[in-house]
């Protein structure tokens, strides 16, 4: 039973998944937005704003944290140094989540995730 579990299992071990998921939000940081199905982009909404409530507290045990989990150490400086200014007035819901066409190959749904 998977009852009051937050994040889907999107067909993957659990190793896997957290692989998939550290992944997609380095993308999604770096890029600023990524096309994605839904049941990922909603599965990586929330560690994106984990990351960017980090960027935003801005101290050293953020700091470690945010590195312990992206793939990319010049990314975590960047996010880090911008998102306090960029990110001051939100509280919250620095993501959006737009779903889009249908995938041809299998008519999985599709959405395109981006930072606010």
């Amino acid at each position: 039973m998977r009852h009051r579990r937050r994040v889907p299992e999107l067909g993957r071990p659990a190793d896997q998944r957290k692989a998939m998921l550290r992944s997609l939000t380095t993308e999604l940081i770096r890029n600023g937005q990524i096309k994605t199905t839904k049941a990922r982009a909603k599965a990586v909404r929330s560690e994106a704003d984990r990351m960017i409530s980090l960027a935003k507290e801005g101290t050293l045990a953020a700091r470690r944290q945010a590195l312990g989990y992206m793939y990319d150490k010049n990314l975590v400086n960047a996010l880090f140094a911008e998102a306090a200014e960029r990110y001051a007035d939100r509280k919250g819901g620095y993501t959006r989540v737009v779903r889009t066409v249908r995938r041809r190959g299998d008519n999985s749904e599709m959405a395109i995730i981006e930072l606010v």
